[in-house]
């Protein structure tokens, strides 16, 4: 995945390091020397050089990267264990004192090669490995700069998760391949992202409003400090075209939406030269070789080179995919005259807080698992600052409260964001005619209890 680009001074900023192109390379060679081709290499960092190095050290090495989410208290972890048979994380070397650039030889990668397993919550209520291959993580890179026309004058401020696919996307390939300033964030400080983007003359930011909203919002922002900004991605939740317009009108600077999954990284955005209605009122489009259909569910379907090339599991695999090779989303939509996609809702029980995908069967399973829960729902609560909360129902013969709950999931190695910020305890789940939980009856109930 590496490939020959300007040097800099700068390739990475984190607190008060700031390293070099050379320093990058050498730092990664060193630790790619211990690792093996075609070793599955896990390693659960937070947003720091240490991450971005652990990747570049992989496919250096020819090994498959394994990003483990950092907040994750050991749910993911043990069942990444388990699941792929290995036993330990990887710790990038000690940073090497001298800046002396040097390349590791390895083997040609073939096209379909792994290059990276990417766990994301799925249906079955526990994660799933997702697999790309180098070529479509490469392909994905490329058409992204092309795209939102990335030079080596841009920098990016990145506050997300390396275990995200749009941390790996716009932290990692993208700076790598096109030269740009990588300022990240280990935690995410608004006041702080105020002090960097103003500092470091930060061109553009990615990620779901959650950060975005905070900007607007503290007391030391002015349009002063963040007049570098070009270019705003805003994607991982839901998103009005109001909230669009207000952050181009107050940050002035291009800002769209875009679409995406781990399995299918930004299948539709905008460039910069669209339309800024588009920007606001859709989720932008596919470009070639990339396709977008619809299916008489209205569920979004997508095809092309950056499409995982499938699960650990076969039969999540099987279930994903149509029988013409399209990738099934979950997600529902409408695609206009022009080819462009609204995301209109989802076909699962996927809850999106502050870009966070969490799937309700897994938390409902958590719940579950306690002795005095008997049956549990857990749904997204709809919050201006995150998109949306979650939520859970409970049916319990014993005591089962928001203190429980949390010492429960702390307990179950659950990542803190999956933990209900709302309990509410019901004497019997309302039901359909079919025996399955009425969603909407507590979608109602859910409603009334915050009013």
């Amino acid at each position: 995945m590496l490939t020959v680009v300007p040097r800099r001074d700068d390739l990475i900023v984190a607190g008060d390091r700031r390293l070099t192109t050379d320093e990058v390379i050498a730092w990664a060679s060193q630790t790619a020397a211990a690792l093996e081709a075609g070793r599955l290499t896990a390693f659960q960092l937070p947003t720091s050089p240490e991450g971005v190095v652990a990747y570049r050290a992989c496919w250096q090495a020819g090994a498959v990267a394994v990003p483990l989410l950092h907040s994750d208290a050991g749910r993911q972890r043990s069942h990444a264990f388990a699941t792929l048979g290995i036993d330990r994380l990887l710790e990038p070397s000690q940073y090497p004192a001298s800046g002396n650039a040097s390349h590791r030889q390895v083997a040609q990668s073939k096209p379909d090669d792994r290059a990276l397993i990417m766990f994301t919550s799925g249906s079955s209520g526990a994660p799933k490995g997702v697999v790309h291959s180098q070529a479509a993580l490469a392909y994905k890179t490329r058409q992204t700069i092309a795209i939102q026309a990335f030079t080596p004058d841009d920098a990016g401020l990145f506050p997300a998760s390396l275990a995200h696919v749009a941390g790996l996307l716009h932290a990692v390939l993208i700076p790598g391949a096109a030269s740009i300033k990588t300022v990240l964030m280990s935690r995410w400080d608004p006041g702080e992202a105020l002090r960097l983007i103003e500092h470091e003359q930060v061109t553009y930011m990615v990620g779901p409003p959650t950060f975005f909203n905070d900007l607007m919002g503290h007391p030391d922002f002015s349009p002063s400090r963040t007049a570098s900004l070009r270019l705003l991605s805003i994607g991982g939740s839901s998103i009005t075209p109001a909230f669009v317009n207000r952050a181009r009108d107050t940050f002035g600077c291009i800002v769209k939406r875009a679409y995406g999954s781990t399995e299918a990284p930004t299948a539709t955005t905008c460039t910069i030269d669209d339309d800024p209605e588009r920007m606001a009122n859709t989720d932008g489009r596919p470009f070639a070789p990339t396709q977008i259909r619809v299916d008489d569910h209205g569920e979004i379907q997508v095809f092309g080179p950056e499409v995982t090339v499938g699960y650990l599991d076969s039969a999540h695999t099987a279930a994903a995919f149509t029988e013409d090779g399209w990738f099934r989303t979950g997600d529902l939509g409408r695609i206009d005259t022009d080819g462009y996609l609204t995301v209109i809702g989802r076909l699962g029980q996927k809850i999106i807080r502050g870009g966070e995908n969490i799937d309700a069967i897994e938390v409902e399973a958590i719940l579950e698992s306690h002795p005095t829960v008997s049956q549990a729902v857990v749904l997204g609560e709809p919050d201006d600052r995150l998109g949306e909360r979650v939520a859970a129902f409970v049916v319990a013969d014993g005591p089962f409260d928001l203190d429980e709950c949390r010492r429960w999931f702390a307990e179950a190695g659950a990542a803190r964001f999956m933990t209900p910020e709302q309990l509410i305890p019901i004497a019997e789940m309302p039901a359909m005619p079919s025996g399955k939980p009425d969603r909407s009856e507590l979608s109602r109930l859910l409603e009334d209890s915050t009013r």
